[in-house]
């Protein structure tokens, strides 16, 4: 295997990360109010406040399921944290990977890249015929 041919699988390999993290962390955004790290941490110690409070154990047993599912979503918030960076690995690799792949302008939009992302990373828009 060439030098070239190595640099062309690691350029990929990178390339391909970098989208995949940025599609990620758009897929976890949902329409609506945006859940913050506060606003999650303010739920947590409600719920605790409740665990304690309680005397039901049926009541218990779903409040601490609502605690475990408010954990893992400030500990994927934190994962997510930085869209911004991800937004700009995605700007630096999305052109040649979409070259490389055949994706379009329209497929971009089509899975949620915002078309102002899309406009900074050089992905001209899809005519319509």
């Amino acid at each position: 295997m060439s030098k070239e041919h190595k640099e062309a699988l690691v350029r990929g390999r990178r390339e391909a990360s970098a989208i995949k993290a940025y599609l990620n962390a758009i897929a976890t955004k949902r329409p609506g109010r945006p859940v913050t790290k506060d606003s999650l941490n303010q739920r947590l110690g409600n719920v605790n406040e409740k665990i304690k409070a309680s005397n039901d154990p049926l009541k218990t047993v779903d409040l601490i399921q609502t605690r475990l599912e408010i954990e893992r979503a400030l500990n994927d918030a934190e994962d997510t944290n930085d869209i911004s960076a991800l937004e700009a690995d995605f700007i630096d690799h999305a052109a040649s990977y979409s070259v490389r792949k055949g994706l379009t302008y329209t497929a971009w939009r089509q899975i949620g890249v915002p078309a102002s992302v899309l406009k900074s990373a050089g992905i001209p828009e899809t005519r319509r015929r």
